[in-house]
C-alpha cells in the first residue's frame, strides 16, 4: 500500500535539512536544539518563498562558513605549562562582519560554540545593525586563577585568535568569564602583534580606553527595555510586579536595576552556587558590592540581610512566585516542570537575557499558556547591539554619552519587539516572539544570501 504524505513541500524540506543536520552532528546537543527551535519556526516562510527552497538557503545557512580550532598553552604561577583548548565560529556575514562574544568557560565545547554563533547571526539582524554571526571562547576557567595567570591566558589566546579577526572581518567582544579585563588583555595583545591601533576588533573596553558608555548595562537594560513592550501591549507595566532574576552577572545585576527603576520588586537571584530569596527586595548595592567589588559568592548576601534565606543549589530559584521571571544565568536553566510550576504560580511574563535558558519543553509550556514569552534572540539582543555602537564610535573616533547610547539602545529594543510582532502576525502566529523573531532575524539574512548568490 502506498502512503500519502500530507506534508507541505515546505515541511519536507525542513524536515529533510533537520534530517541532515542530526545526522552530521548527532553528538552537538546543544546545536541541534537550538536549529530544531528556529527550523520549526521557519515552516511558513518556506511556504510563502518557494524561492528560499529553490536556492536551498536552510541547508546554506545551517553550515558555518568556518570553525577554527586551536591549542593554547601557557603558564601558570608556578610555572607549569597549562593547555586549553580554544574556538572561533564565523557562521554567517551576510549582513557584516562576524560579531559575537568570547566564552571563557569549562563547559565550551564545539556545540555550545556553533549553538551560541546560529543563534548570534540572526539576533544580531534583528538589531537593525550591520553585523553577522560569529561566536568564541575557550574551556579555560578563569575562576580562582589570578589576575597575572588570567593576562597570560590571554595573551596566549590572542596569540592564535589575531590571524581571524579584524574590524571588517571579525568582532569579538566579552561573554561568561569574558569581561572589561580580559577584553583589555585581549587588546592589548592584538595591539602588540599588529602594530595597529584598530579599535574595533574588540568590543566591551574599558570606557575611555576605546570602549562605550553602557556597554556593561546594556544586556539587562535592553532585556528590562523589551519586557517593558510586553507589558505595553497587554496594557501593563512593572509598577508592583514581583520580579525572579536567576543569575548575578552583569546581564542580572542590570536587569535588576532597571527594572526596580521601572517600580517592579525583585524578590531573588542567584549564581552557580545557590540563590537567595529576599521577600523585602533585593538590596542591589549589597550584590554589586559582594559580586562587582569583592568577587565573592552570593550566599554571602544574607550576612547583610537577615530576612533573606539562602538556598544550596540553582533550581528551586523557579519555585518562587513571581509575576515576571528573567531567566539571566545559562543554558537549559529552564525545564518544562520548571515551567510548569511558573505557570501554575501564576507568572504572566518570562523573558530571556541568558542565551537558550529554556529548553524546549519549557517554551512549549509558556507558549501554551497565557504567559507573555520573550525569546532570547530578541530579548537579550541589547548587549550585541551596544556593541555594534562601540563599532561605529570607534570607527568615527566619536565617544557619545551615556544617555546617547542608551537612547539608541532603547529605540532598538522597541523596534526588535515591533519587527518580531509584525512578523508573527504576518505568518499567522500573532502573539508567538518565538516565531516572529526567527522569522524576522532569518528573512534578512537569507533576502543577503539571495542577492548575493551561491559562494
Amino acid at each position: 500500500m502506498t502512503t500519502i504524505s500530507t506534508k507541505t513541500n515546505a515541511q519536507q524540506y525542513v524536515d529533510g535539512v533537520f534530517l541532515k543536520l542530526k545526522e552530521k552532528n548527532a553528538h552537538q546537543i546543544e546545536f541541534i536544539q537550538a536549529a530544531e527551535e528556529i527550523f520549526i519556526s521557519l515552516v511558513p516562510v518556506f511556504e510563502q518563498h518557494p524561492e528560499y527552497i529553490q536556492h536551498n538557503i536552510l541547508e546554506r545557512i545551517i553550515e558555518p562558513d568556518r570553525i577554527i580550532s586551536f591549542r593554547v598553552a601557557w603558564q601558570d604561577d608556578q610555572n607549569q605549562v597549562q593547555v586549553n583548548r580554544g574556538y572561533r565560529v564565523q557562521y554567517n556575514n551576510v549582513i557584516g562582519p562576524y560579531k559575537g562574544g568570547l566564552r571563557f568557560h569549562p563547559t565550551v565545547n564545539e556545540s555550545i560554540m556553533k549553538f551560541l554563533a546560529f543563534e548570534q547571526i540572526f539576533k544580531n539582524a534583528l538589531t537593525g545593525q550591520a553585523i553577522g554571526g560569529g561566536k568564541g571562547g575557550s574551556d579555560f576557567n578563569p575562576k580562582g586563577k589570578s589576575d597575572a595567570e588570567i593576562m597570560r591566558f590571554c595573551q596566549a589566546f590572542m596569540t592564535e585568535l589575531y590571524r581571524y579577526v579584524g574590524p571588517d572581518v571579525d568582532v569579538p567582544a566579552g561573554d561568561i568569564g569574558v569581561g572589561a579585563r580580559e577584553i583589555g588583555y585581549l587588546w592589548g595583545q592584538y595591539k602588540r602583534i599588529r602594530g595597529a591601533y584598530e579599535a574595533g576588533v574588540l568590543t566591551g573596553k574599558k570606557p575611555g580606553y576605546g570602549g562605550s558608555l553602557g556597554r556593561k548595562e546594556a544586556t539587562g537594560y535592553g532585556l528590562v527595555y523589551f519586557v517593558e513592550e510586553m507589558l505595553r501591549e497587554a496594557k501593563q507595566s512593572f509598577i508592583n510586579q514581583k520580579v525572579v532574576v536567576s543569575g548575578s552577572g552583569n546581564v542580572a545585576i542590570y536587569a535588576i536595576e532597571k527594572a526596580q527603576h521601572f517600580g517592579a520588586k525583585v524578590v531573588a537571584c542567584s549564581d552557580s552556587s545557590g540563590y537567595i530569596y529576599d521577600p523585602e527586595g533585593i538590596d542591589l548595592k549589597i550584590v554589586k558590592e559582594l559580586k562587582e567589588v569583592q568577587g565573592k559568592r552570593i550566599k554571602e548576601y544574607v550576612t547583610h540581610r537577615p530576612n533573606a534565606t539562602y538556598t544550596e543549589g540553582c533550581d528551586g530559584i523557579w519555585s518562587i512566585p513571581c509575576d515576571i521571571a528573567l531567566p539571566c544565568a545559562t543554558q537549559n536553566e529552564i525545564n518544562g516542570e520548571q515551567a510548569r510550576t511558573l505557570i501554575a504560580n501564576g507568572v504572566k511574563v518570562v523573558a530571556e537575557g541568558a542565551n537558550m535558558p529554556s529548553n524546549l519543553d519549557a517554551i512549549n509550556e509558556f507558549l501554551a499558556s497565557d504567559v507573555l514569552f520573550g525569546p532570547g534572540k530578541a530579548a537579550n539582543a541589547g548587549g550585541v547591539a551596544v556593541s555594534a555602537l562601540e563599532m561605529a564610535q570607534n570607527s568615527g573616533r566619536n565617544y557619545w554619552s551615556e544617555q546617547e547610547v542608551d537612547s539608541k539602545l532603547h529605540d532598538i529594543m522597541k523596534s526588535i519587539f515591533n519587527e518580531s510582532s509584525e512578523a508573527a502576525k504576518k505568518y499567522g502566529y500573532a502573539g508567538n516572539l518565538v516565531v516572529g523573531s526567527n522569522i524576522a532575524g532569518f528573512i534578512k539574512v537569507a533576502n543577503g544570501m539571495l542577492v548575493e548568490g551561491v559562494y
